[in-house]
């Protein structure tokens, strides 16, 4: 089955509004995990307006002792990302190219001209015990490149996606992406996905690409759970993930 990772940034961004102690961010990814989420995403930006080091500190520890869930820690590898990934360690790093900026991720790698310099990272990342997600554009060509340069995994940017479901050029987009992930299986990559996946989108695009191996979900499963409630919204995402609901 396609793990659920949950992404946390959005409750760190509420408790950051208030320079509060909550909503807490840690608790939340408990919650999470007891709920049957397979794993916690963090993207700990430069500006601090998401989760900030101390949150991956104690989401780190907080895995270490959670048997089979998994830390996906997510971002620019900007000098200070890169020092506080080699701290954490966590099950799996997803480089992302954002700026720093950026309200939130919206484009893939262009590895014709990034690879060279992901090389070295991507190696030194994985002598130290860290699988390598590289975020990517549902691109053939990219993705070939990516297996290259020695990425571990690649994560579907999905938003294109999701904007097209339900339209006339559903089918149309969602064929791009059925390419890109035979892909990536061709090569050797396995295959995660992300970005504005939700619950009336996601099942679909599972069955369509049923070798998914991780989704993340962030911005819509918390808004989910504004209405149902953390533990109700992680399994509302299962219920998809695990074929037991359908959408259109």
């Amino acid at each position: 089955m396609t793990m659920l990772s949950v992404n946390v940034n959005k409750v760190a961004l509420l408790r950051n509004v208030r320079k509060a102690a909550y909503p807490n961010v840690l608790e939340a990814s408990r919650i999470c995990l007891e709920a049957g989420a397979g794993g916690i995403t963090v993207h700990p930006r430069p500006d601090q307006r998401h989760t900030r080091p101390e949150d991956v500190l104690e989401l780190a520890a907080l895995l270490r002792d959670a048997p089979g869930c998994e830390l996906n820690v997510e971002g620019n590898p900007f000098p200070e990302f890169l020092d506080l990934v080699r701290r954490t360690k966590p099950t799996q790093c997803t480089l992302v190219p954002d700026p720093p900026d950026a309200i939130t991720s919206d484009h893939g790698w262009d590895l014709e001209i990034d690879g060279p310099r992901l090389r070295s990272i991507i190696r030194e990342l994985q002598e130290r015990g860290i699988r390598v997600s590289l975020f990517m554009d549902p691109d053939p060509a990219q993705i070939g490149r990516a297996k290259e340069i020695g990425s571990d995994r690649i994560e579907l940017y999905t938003e294109s996606y999701a904007r097209a479901h339900g339209t006339d050029r559903q089918d149309e987009v969602l064929e791009l992406f059925a390419r890109a992930a035979a892909t990536a299986r061709e090569v050797g990559l396995g295959v995660n996905a992300g970005h504005d996946l939700a619950l009336d989108n996601l099942g679909l695009f599972c069955r369509t690409i049923p070798s998914l191996l991780e989704v993340s979900s962030g911005h819509a499963l918390i808004s989910h759970a504004l209405e149902v409630g953390l533990r109700q919204a992680v399994s509302d995402y299962r219920t998809v993930l695990e074929g037991r609901r359908q959408d259109h």
